[in-house]
């Protein structure tokens, strides 16, 4: 059998949607026998600088290093090779940075049942546009 995906990206916001994605990502990586990178983008509050808000942004990086530890060791409990890592700034660009800067072969992430009612403001969701604008095939996992 021929590995499709060597690494696989889950971008995490520690959500209990977002823990099915990892499941997820987790069945296809022990088959393909891939690694999985974690990756939390804390978003940066528009119209300042991440100096005006250190000591929040530190804060906000202590209780995600914690939740990253668990994931990455609930990933390598199921013997798949999981390196977390954490960013400050735009989800959607950071996503798409980490993924071309590492290799990522797939990204697998939640997304959200679009409404019909209002698709202008659904559409602009951060999995939409990293379905998107992504160099390598993207899962969204409902």
């Amino acid at each position: 059998m021929t590995v499709m995906f060597k690494h696989i990206l889950v971008p995490v916001d520690f959500s209990p949607k977002n823990r099915h994605a990892l499941d997820i990502a987790l069945k296809i990586a022990e088959s393909d026998k891939s690694r999985i990178s974690l990756l939390h983008v804390v978003e940066i509050i528009a119209d300042t600088t991440f100096e005006e808000y250190r000591e929040f942004y530190a804060g906000l990086e202590k209780r995600a290093q914690k939740k990253m530890a668990s994931l990455t060791a609930f990933c390598e409990a199921q013997g798949v090779p999981a390196a977390d890592r954490i960013a400050f700034g735009n989800r959607v660009q950071e996503i798409l940075s980490h993924a071309a800067e590492t290799g990522v072969d797939l990204i697998v992430m939640s997304s959200h049942k679009l409404q019909i009612e209002e698709p202008p403001q659904d559409w602009g969701t951060i999995s939409y546009k990293v379905g998107i604008l992504s160099q390598c095939p993207v899962l969204l996992v409902k």
